[in-house]
């Protein structure tokens, strides 16, 4: 008896190949963990999919994530792969799990779990992660923060040259262990400080290692077109390949500026700077709560920081600061996330305004109750952006998908806190939308999720279906693709993904996880293998 030819084929879809065109009905082979042919296949298979009524895609890479540690302690990834995610890009935003050298305090969502292990250099998360078969394939850039806080600790300065240095080489060191590149949180605290000539410093570091620099810029609102000439220059100053982190503008002020950021951005590409970036699909941000405070309040750390909400002249300032940069509208906007202390617990997921009439309090001082309470570990999601922009910065063919969220779950570890819906439904709201024709065509939608990210961050193999590619997969239903995650209640999955493969191996069907076959992946192409389970 003849031996199958291969070892799946999904027969009968629509094939979306990542690369934007039409889509074309056609069967997918696949032979370990690679594509082996696309076409009408006659051919055996050891496993056959019908995928008739679906279509056939490139996994999905979320470019924005934050789920570095998560992947430590929910290896499965579900709200990740029940989008049809494959690839995760964490590390953003200047906050990475690794390294971890004294002096770095990981942001602290990921400082109240519990790790299956100890880890410091890149090289030890690595291990750890493989150790835990990941369901996903992850890349891990490098935080600014914690690159900056080994060599200076929390210091609200301008770095020295000879500590740039010393920050240079450690990223160096990271790089070479298998970080992606670089990324920066410039708008958070001590990194605010951080002056050009260190961020360019260390881009060149990227630059010479063939990796991305990706940021959180200065600002988002009132001085974006500022931060955005000032990240165009540092691609430009090193050379270094550029992703504008989370493309918005906040604040219904600054909502007029869309055409001159579009037009600076565009200016650069044309220079022949590789310069993209990244959008979700909502029109509310989310971070901590504790991001509105005064510059100088917020300095020093977590201890400092509440020993002046606690102390009354101190507080007292930040409230009149507080009060004079915002208006009483401001607040109408701005709902509460996640919350530590159990006193809260009953609004989160609400506008603040609720809490502010329970409490018979100004919002200005619920916000401030809220982040002495929670001791700073308070959300915040903030309605603060146009939704024709929304539309205009995902249409832009430069413009990936990022969810800019860490892995959740509904039950476990990562159940007990109230995430931004993007965490769970950012893929299949965008492609909903692309359906129903609401955004660009869904070619293009699928490329920007696809090809795209898989070429700026030098994803070799992935974000494509031609043979020769990794087998990263995913088979969705055009007439059920849905999110289904709400601000109110999150922990929820998207409707419509059918299947899912991960370097070949069938990892989802039907919303039920099958093997775990994710690998760390770096931008020269290497690959750390996971085993399956």
């Amino acid at each position: 008896m003849t031996a199958p030819t291969y070892d799946w084929i999904i027969r009968g879809g629509l094939v979306a190949d990542g690369r934007g065109g039409e889509l074309v009905r056609a069967d997918v082979a696949l032979r370990g963990d690679r594509i082996a042919a696309i076409g009408e296949l006659p051919a055996t298979a050891t496993h056959e999919y019908d995928a008739a009524g679906c279509i056939v895609a490139p996994g999905f890479i979320d470019v924005h994530t934050h789920s570095d540690a998560y992947l430590l302690i929910e290896p499965g990834a579900p709200s990740k792969i029940q989008q049809g995610v494959t690839t995760e890009i964490t590390g953003n935003c200047g906050a990475s799990a690794a390294p971890r050298w004294p002096g770095y305090t990981m942001p602290s969502d990921w400082l109240e779990q519990t790790y299956p292990g100890e880890w410091q250099s890149v090289a030890d998360y690595r291990a750890l992660l493989a150790a835990q078969r990941p369901a996903v394939n992850s890349a891990m850039l490098i935080g600014h923060r914690a690159i900056r806080a080994a060599v200076m600790g929390i210091e609200p300065r301008a770095a020295r040259p000879e500590e740039i240095a010393r920050m240079a080489q450690l990223l160096a060191d990271a790089l070479a262990e298998g970080g992606m590149g670089l990324s920066t949180g410039l708008v958070y605290a001590p990194a605010m400080h951080a002056q050009p000539d260190e961020i360019e410093a260390l881009a060149r570091v990227v630059a010479r290692h063939g990796g991305i620099y990706a940021t959180h810029m200065r600002s988002e609102g009132g001085a974006l077109l500022e931060a955005i000439a000032e990240a165009i220059q540092v691609a430009r100053a090193t050379g270094v390949r550029l992703q504008i982190s989370h493309l918005k503008t906040a604040g219904e002020a600054n909502w007029p500026k869309l055409d001159a950021a579009f037009a600076a951005i565009e200016a650069a590409q044309a220079e022949g700077l590789a310069v993209a970036s990244d959008r979700y699909p909502y029109t509310a941000s989310c971070t901590d709560l504790d991001v509105i405070l005064p510059t100088w309040a917020a300095q020093g750390g977590r201890a400092a920081i509440l020993a002046r909400l606690r102390n009354p002249a101190d507080r007292a300032r930040i409230r009149a600061e507080m009060a004079a940069a915002r208006s009483d509208r401001y607040w109408d906007n701005v709902w509460i996330g996640s919350t530590r202390h159990p006193a809260n617990a009953p609004y989160t997921g609400q506008p603040i305004a609720r809490a502010a009439a329970a409490w018979n309090l100004h919002p200005l001082d619920a916000a401030l109750r809220f982040m002495e309470t929670d001791e700073l570990f308070t959300g915040g999601i903030f309605f603060g952006m146009s939704e024709a922009n929304m539309w205009r910065i995902l249409a832009k063919p430069w413009v990936m998908i990022g969810s800019d969220a860490s892995l959740r779950a509904p039950t476990g570890p990562l159940s007990h806190d109230h995430p931004h819906p993007r965490a769970y439904g950012t893929f299949g709201r965008f492609l909903r939308a692309a359906v129903d024709g609401r955004t660009v065509p869904l070619g293009e939608a699928i490329r920007k999720m696809t090809s795209l990210p898989a070429a700026h961050f030098r994803l070799a193999d992935r974000g494509i279906l031609r043979p020769g590619a990794f087998a990263d997969v995913v088979v969705f239903d055009p007439a059920t693709i849905q999110d289904r995650a709400t601000f109110e209640q999150p922990h929820q999955f998207c409707a419509g993904i059918h299947a899912v493969w991960v370097n070949g191996a069938f990892s989802l069907r039907d919303g039920q996880p099958l093997v775990r076959a994710g690998r760390y992946l770096t931008p020269s192409g290497n690959q750390e293998n996971s085993q399956g389970h």
